[in-house]
């Protein structure tokens, strides 16, 4: 679906962040939205999580997310944050060379990492469907 201009896809799982969430089996593919690609501008570099890394998703107690990497475009450099608790399984070694990936297909070849969720069917209900993505952009400026 199209929002404001933004890409939605249907089958992910969205954080306020702005990062998505497609679940692979006991994976659980990673990358940034299309709203947040536009917001920051054409991507000049990303800085990749390492392999093997645990990360840890917001809770109750901790109330922003660990960072997985980050982004830097020439406007600014923002943080990837993990939407899944679990250990980093793989990262997207082609966005080394290639950072606009982000740009250009987002959900595709611009993916962040895989993660191997700890507690993947609790967390997901921390996350927001497409159709609750979608009204969250539409009140965002």
């Amino acid at each position: 679906m199209k929002v404001g201009g933004y890409e939605v896809p249907e089958d992910l799982y969205y954080s306020r962040e702005h990062e998505w969430v497609r679940v692979e089996g006991k994976l659980a593919r990673v990358g940034v939205t299309d709203y947040a690609q536009k917001r920051l501008g054409d991507v000049v570099y990303v800085e990749l999580p390492e392999v093997g890394r645990r990360v840890e998703q917001a809770s109750e107690t901790k109330s922003k997310a660990m960072e997985l990497g980050a982004l830097e475009s020439i406007k600014a450099v923002v943080a990837i944050y993990a939407p899944l608790s679990g250990v980093v399984e793989d990262v997207n070694q082609a966005l080394r060379d290639r950072p606009e990936l982000v740009n250009t297909d987002p959900y595709g070849e611009g993916w962040v990492c895989l993660v191997e969720a700890s507690n993947l069917e609790t967390e997901l209900k921390n996350l927001m469907s497409a159709s609750a993505y979608a009204e969250f952009l539409k009140g965002l400026k």
